[in-house]
């Protein structure tokens, strides 16, 4: 067992993910889950704009930024820290001397651990969609619709020039970086490849699909998936 599934256990054993009272089945199993949806995104993609319009759509909370805050308070440290390492990959040799000389560093096994409690701990309440930060790697054992935002990469530099007001040389450049973070991301503390369609139930091509579009195929998947989540919805 790695260093990320022993946490990831250790968690879930404490925080007692699988609920016992009011949850639900999944397949048949005996596994019991709430409904929660994982969106991974290409940079350019649309990922973002559409896991907006579906929690709005259902109700749900959306957690992108707000993982930032909520592990930034569990590790006790400043936001803006946290922020420098989200969603990129880190090395040994960085941790050994930042860890030297700055004291408000954050080690890469701080950083992981508390990120993997706070995305369990907001899965296991449901009704949610949680945006990147290999959300779907991290509750994969636990039920949730899995989706993957994708496009070629030059419709993807199209759209984040026509839509962020860069350049066409700038936009390509911007999906290059974040592309890269992102894939090193997941290949350093999961050891996966995002791209790679298995690990999710729904891949979108946003190239011919719009906000709402890919909005209505996701919870279209969703109620499928959890034909009956409307009894497991929080009370305000």
């Amino acid at each position: 067992m790695g260093l990320l599934d022993e946490l990831i256990s250790k968690h879930v054993r404490r925080r007692e993910f699988l609920l016992q009272d009011d949850s639900m089945k999944r397949g048949g199993m005996g596994v019991k889950v709430r409904p929660f949806i994982t969106l991974s995104r290409e940079a350019g993609s649309g990922g973002k704009p559409i896991a907006k319009a579906v929690a709005k759509k259902l109700g749900f909370k959306l957690y992108d930024k707000k993982l930032i805050e909520l592990t930034a308070k569990k590790a006790k440290k400043r936001k803006t820290l946290i922020a420098s390492l989200d969603e990129k990959d880190r090395s040994f040799v960085d941790d050994l001397v930042h860890s030297l000389l700055n004291p408000d560093y954050v080690s890469d096994h701080t950083y992981i651990k508390h990120l993997c409690e706070v995305v369990l701990s907001v899965a296991r309440k449901g009704n949610c969609v949680i945006l990147g930060r290999g959300g779907n790697f991290i509750t994969s054992q636990y039920g949730g619709l899995h989706v993957r935002v994708a496009a070629p990469f030059l419709v993807r530099a199209g759209y984040t020039s026509q839509y962020e007001g860069y350049s066409l040389y700038k936009a390509r450049e911007r999906v290059k970086k974040f592309d890269k973070e992102r894939k090193e991301f997941i290949r350093q503390y999961f050891g996966k490849n995002p791209s790679n369609a298995n690990y999710y139930d729904l891949v979108l091509n946003t190239t011919y699909l719009g906000i709402e579009e890919g909005r209505d195929i996701i919870i279209a998947a969703f109620r499928e998936k959890f034909p009956h989540w409307r009894r497991y919805r929080r009370k305000k």
